[in-house]
């Protein structure tokens, strides 16, 4: 005695037809020509339903089907390889030159400390110097504004040692540093 017992589940009306209508033509008589002119009996088998994984859909019309979903309502189809790839091929397609790294071409010797960086680039290394820098230069701002409320509406132009304002800084509010201007903060 043969049983069979076949869980499905899918949301999908076509992929429902299309299982009904194999489940009819093997219903019918392709099951005998599969087990050479006998036909087993049908016995009955145990199939637990469980909760379905995928919602149901909404009857448009509103109605609520009271109806419990037959067998071939419940197929959910999963993709599965047939055959399984070679270590050779999963290497060939991990390692393909479109997926390496690139190599970067652009990399420079930073002028203050002397380590590498890309070029245009602010050096990784020389980042805390401009946050200190920018640290007393806004100090030194908070000292000529005499509080937070008192910050007049100008352009701030940053003078080092040696330098002396142009006539374009006329108007403007003038930060003086006594140190030699550093290399990475340029003059505009």
């Amino acid at each position: 005695m043969a049983a069979l017992v076949m869980v499905v589940c899918s949301p999908l009306p076509r992929f429902r037809a299309l299982f009904q209508r194999c489940w009819g033509r093997l219903d019918r008589g392709l099951w005998p020509g599969v087990f050479r002119g006998q036909c087993p009996a049908w016995e009955p088998a145990l199939a637990v339903q469980g909760p379905a994984l995928l919602p149901q859909g909404i009857n448009d019309a509103g109605e609520s089907s009271t109806k419990a979903p037959s067998l071939l309502e419940s197929i959910l189809w999963m993709a599965a390889p047939k055959k399984r790839r070679t270590i050779e091929v999963n290497r060939c397609r991990r390692r393909h030159p479109n997926k390496l790294i690139e190599v970067k071409r652009n990399i420079d010797v930073c002028p203050e400390c002397g380590n590498l960086k890309q070029k245009h680039v602010l050096c990784g290394y020389c980042y805390a110097k401009v946050k200190a820098e920018t640290r007393l230069i806004r100090m030194e701002i908070h000292k000529k504004e005499e509080g937070p409320f008192n910050a007049p509406t100008v352009e701030t132009v940053v003078l080092y040692e040696g330098e002396k304002p142009t006539e374009e800084d006329k108007g403007k509010r003038i930060i003086e540093r006594a140190r030699k201007r550093p290399s990475w903060f340029v003059q505009n």
